[in-house]
């Protein structure tokens, strides 16, 4: 059979070497130098490469994966079968069919390809996803190549779709063995973590089960010590973006254990939290209660958007959960209203329990009305713009005060406090520690006034 590879790069090259080890006629292209063993036929075009090519694979790489497939539309034979292999989205590979569609003869058959594993270690024997039309045809071509092909589906781009997910996994794996042993040699201990980490990742589908269920079992817990773990690490959080994002995820998987946690933040006055947490987190004064509504308490889903612009907070709205709070960085900007009666309707469709904004809203009367508690740097009737930029769940910072995504949020009558979520419980003990010893003071004072009078 005969094979091109466009794209010479380590997997291409193996893909070529391997084929053509198993006695296939192998043409290749790739604009570099790059030395490849006599067995493969080193073309100067794609033209060239893929000239009577039963089989093409592409692995240009997913910037030139549409410009390659357009440049060797013209020179493919009727009855090709044309594999994308190259890392990318489902859209890129729809990009691809298009530019091999606009070849003056019909036959080509485009399949949407994903290398799943290491060729490095695999070779031409790899496992590839293949979906698409032809999938089929393509699994019986490249199984004669050699290869280990396997079929997902017949739409375009389920190969991909696939491959990403994995990503998800892979990439993130890789970035935490990295982060780990990056920690452990800074403390002297790698030899111990790295057998901690062989011996983890041998426990197959009974360890992703225990990692799962202890992951949503134990969130609030785990997000704390992993806190603790970054206390301990030298230099700023930011140096470890891993386990950072690893404390977040599972401070926020424990949104949904925290409904009684809110209820006791919100019975403590912001005053008493501010005591509580040395005077820190509280927002800017300029940022108030818009009508008189009870205190609210909830965790933070922050939303980051351009002055004036509410494209952001629309957005935030299709992903919030019940109970949370949307906190809004808008600049300070009070010219234009982020939101009004409408967007609080859809707010409490969703459970969403305040709106805290150092912008402007609009509709006062009406919010408090329909009862949706709304906290703002100003009221405006100008209505926002709605083109953007802006961004959900990330840092941002409101009011003077920085606000992570999941952090808790208590505002009342006195002003809004944030408070980190790794430090919640913490602040909450102290801040009713506060009321108490309050209450005691106020009983003292009482009493000595009624002996005064007597």
């Amino acid at each position: 059979m005969k094979v091109a590879v466009l794209g010479l790069g380590e997997a291409g090259k193996i893909f070529a070497e391997g084929f053509a080890g198993q006695g296939h006629e192998v043409s290749g292209f790739d604009p570099a130098d790059i030395h490849i063993d006599a067995s493969v036929v080193r073309c100067t075009s794609i033209a060239d490469a893929v000239t009577g090519a039963e089989v093409v694979l592409s692995l240009t790489t997913a910037a030139h994966a549409a410009s390659a497939a357009a440049e060797a539309a013209p020179h493919l034979q009727n009855d090709t079968v044309y594999i994308d292999l190259n890392s990318g989205s489902p859209r890129l590979k729809e990009q691809v069919r298009d530019a091999i569609s606009e070849r003056p003869n019909p036959g080509v058959e485009v399949v949407d390809g994903a290398v799943i594993g290491s060729v490095r270690s695999f070779g031409e024997k790899v496992e590839v996803l293949l979906a698409g039309p032809a999938a089929e045809e393509a699994h019986r071509r490249f199984t004669l190549l050699g290869g280990s092909p396997l079929v997902v589906g017949a739409e375009l781009g389920a190969a991909s779709r696939r491959k990403l997910l994995r990503s998800v996994f892979m990439k993130g794996l890789g970035g935490l063995i990295s982060e780990s042993m990056d920690a452990a040699d800074l403390v002297g201990d790698p030899e111990w973590m790295q057998q901690q980490i062989s011996a983890t990742l041998t426990d197959g589908t009974s360890g992703v089960d225990r990692l799962r269920s202890g992951t949503m079992l134990h969130a609030a817990r785990r997000g704390k010590e992993l806190s603790d773990s970054l206390s301990n690490l030298p230099g700023a959080e930011s140096a470890w973006p891993v386990t950072s994002a690893a404390r977040e995820y599972h401070l926020r998987a424990a949104r949904t254990d925290a409904e009684d946690l809110t209820n006791r933040l919100a019975e403590v006055p912001t005053a008493a939290l501010g005591d509580a947490g040395d005077r820190l987190g509280l927002l800017d004064a300029k940022v108030k209660q818009v009508w008189d509504s009870p205190p609210v308490a909830g965790r933070a889903l922050t939303v980051w958007t351009r002055p004036g612009d509410n494209a952001a907070v629309h957005r935030a709205l299709d992903v919030a959960r019940p109970g949370d709070i949307l906190v809004v960085a808008a600049g300070g900007h009070i010219e234009r209203a982020l939101m009004g009666e409408l967007i609080a309707e859809r707010a409490i469709s969703k459970g969403i329990r305040a709106f805290i904004t150092d912008g402007a809203v609009r509709d006062a009367t009406e919010l408090a009305k329909i009862g949706f508690p709304v906290w703002a740097g100003g009221i405006s009737p100008a209505g926002p713009y709605k083109d953007g930029p802006g961004r959900t769940e990330v840092p941002i910072s409101i009011g003077g005060v920085a606000c992570m995504p999941g952090d808790y949020v208590v505002a009342d009558a006195d002003g809004v406090i944030v408070v980190p979520s790794a430090e919640v419980e913490a602040v909450l003990r102290r801040g009713q520690a506060v009321l108490a010893e309050e209450e005691r003071r106020r009983g003292d004072i009482l009493r000595a006034r009624k002996e005064g009078k007597s």
